[in-house]
């Protein structure tokens, strides 16, 4: 029955064994295990203040990314512009001096032509006046005296220069 109903002195060695654990935990365990849960604690806290800054920083990176994507797409874009641009410039310059020189053949071939054609007009001339010289000297070769052998030379010579 003692168990059931302690007694007075009981009591007090157990207060006082009590008290006495109780001063040694406070003096000895309780700071440091409050240090450490304090020092924790901070050092949670500035784990998620630093997750926060990473994530803003990602975000601005994101954000930083994707501005500098549009600027090379939109960099891309002129530069391909200005491509076009240069090829159908070069294009068209190519086509201009391909025309210019199309029509600078032409005119060089005509005038060639021009020249080919005085050249044997100037030959049918000089053979016709061969021709003439020839058919004077014929008749001036024969006799002269009877118009009517003059008409027939004349008229031999004439056959035979539409034979030549």
């Amino acid at each position: 029955m003692e168990l059931v109903s302690p007694g007075i002195g009981l009591i007090f060695w157990m207060t006082l064994a009590f008290g006495l654990l109780l001063f040694i935990l406070g003096k000895f365990v309780w700071p440091p295990v409050m240090r450490a849960l304090y020092e924790r604690e901070e050092a949670i806290e500035v784990a998620l203040h630093e997750a926060d800054k990473a994530r803003k920083e990602m975000q601005e990176l994101r954000f930083s990314n994707e501005q500098l994507l549009r600027e090379a797409k939109d960099e891309r874009d002129a530069l391909m512009r200005d491509a076009r641009k240069v090829r159908e410039t070069l294009i068209e310059t190519a086509k201009v001096k391909a025309n210019e020189e199309a029509n600078r053949i032409i005119e060089s071939a005509k005038e060639r032509i021009e020249f080919e054609k005085m050249a044997a007009m100037t030959e049918l001339k000089n053979q016709i006046a061969n021709l003439s010289i020839e058919i004077a000297e014929k008749v001036l070769g024969q006799e002269l005296s009877d118009p009517a052998k003059d008409k027939a030379i004349v008229q031999q010579s004439i056959n035979d220069i539409t034979l030549n």
